[in-house]
């Protein structure tokens, strides 16, 4: 009776990620082309894409979420508006960031606005647990305006 054994090949990408990394910059730099482990490559490069996407939406919905607060969260306001406008300024500094390093990023933050700004307010309801039907299932506030460096939904008197 023959039995089929079926070995998968550990690459140096499963054992020592950093090494792999390391030897695929010396392969790319030597321009070693048929030595370099493509596949592992690939799904590398394609990675840094989506970490970027799931970076720049996740500043994006905390930034919603903390405007939501300096707007509506009243009874929270006198206490925490300091801790909610530094927040949104680092959020957006982050936002920058990345749409420096990626401005084809800022279409994507354009397509993903409305859902990350339904994400904040879910995020928002649940902290501040105020009535949804007072707070707009739609954004009352622009991309535009939530990036602006000098615009905020409530300023302190």
């Amino acid at each position: 009776m023959t039995s089929e054994v079926n070995l998968k090949v550990t690459s140096l990408y499963d054992t020592d990620y950093q090494l792999w990394l390391d030897q695929t910059v010396a392969q790319l730099k030597a321009q070693a082309f048929r030595e370099i482990d493509v596949e592992n490559l690939i799904e590398e490069i394609e990675s840094l894409g989506r970490s970027e996407k799931h970076a720049i939406a996740s500043y994006l919905m905390r930034l919603c979420e903390h405007l939501l607060k300096i707007e509506y969260w009243e009874s929270e306001r006198g206490n925490c508006f300091r801790g909610w406008d530094l927040e949104v300024v680092n959020f957006r500094l982050q936002i920058q960031e990345l749409l420096e390093a990626s401005p084809s990023l800022n279409s994507f933050l354009q397509d993903n606005f409305s859902k990350q700004y339904k994400n904040a307010r879910k995020l928002f309801l649940k902290a501040s647990q105020l009535n949804a039907t007072l707070i707009p299932e739609d954004p009352g506030f622009t991309l535009e305006q939530a990036l602006d460096e000098d615009w905020l939904p409530w300023q302190p008197r």
